[in-house]
């Protein structure tokens, strides 16, 4: 995907108002004449643009811009596939004593619990982060948006309740589209339901996803 021009602006078709690609979702017509959410912006065609909102996109159906479909689920898949790449890639340990180890020898991007998942598992995750890394866990990420069957299907592995993710292209790839999925389930306004958030505690923007050039990093660095 060729980067957007620096200054680029897009309308979006319910709110009028203006905003750079990367905080924007493009619509398109697929082959088939169906709108699609044309998430890697490769479509050809204008299309339509929305703010990056589960709201907005709600209110465009309302107002009938275009046919709603599954935009939630498909934002969700195109995460999971990403986290097959970054397992494929060995960026990925599972199971509590390799999470623990993974912890302890300081070598961890973000955390990954999975949504049904027990509390006090979380929670003695939580104290041994934070018993290694002190203040600076709060700049790792703890991701909570997926299923353990979710996680299982991505992964290849059987009751997947907890991984941690090490650093790496792959890596960033996929919490490039995990910030992307809560950006969107939170309509742009509150926390989205992962637990870092920016150095001055205000919930993340989306940042712009990599391409030849340097990776964006974990979530506080959006």
């Amino acid at each position: 995907m060729k980067p957007e021009k620096s200054g680029s602006q897009r309308t979006c078709i319910v709110t009028g108002e203006k905003g750079p690609p990367d905080a924007m979702i493009h619509f398109s017509l697929s082959p088939e004449g169906e709108v699609v959410p044309d998430l890697r912006r490769k479509l050809p065609g204008r299309g339509v643009w929305t703010r990056f909102s589960a709201a907005t996109v709600a209110e465009a159906v309302r107002k009938q811009a275009f046919s709603r479909g599954k935009l939630d689920a498909i934002i969700e898949r195109d995460a999971l596939q990403f986290l097959s790449i970054v397992n494929k890639a060995g960026l990925i340990v599972t199971g509590s004593a390799k999470v623990e180890a993974a912890i302890r020898g300081g070598d961890i991007l973000a955390l990954i619990h999975a949504s049904d998942g027990a509390a006090d598992g979380t929670a003695k995750l939580e104290r041994i982060l934070k018993g290694r890394f002190g203040e600076a866990a709060e700049g790792i990420a703890r991701i909570n948006l997926f299923a353990s069957r979710q996680l299982d299907l991505a992964l290849g592995r059987t009751n997947v309740i907890h991984a941690a993710l090490r650093a790496g292209e792959a890596s960033a790839a996929f919490l490039y589209r995990v910030r992307r999925l809560a950006a969107y389930r939170s309509n742009g306004t509150g926390n989205p339901p992962i637990a870092a958030a920016t150095d001055d505690g205000c919930a993340p923007s989306i940042g712009t996803e990599p391409t030849d050039g340097p990776s964006p990093g974990t979530w506080k660095d959006a």
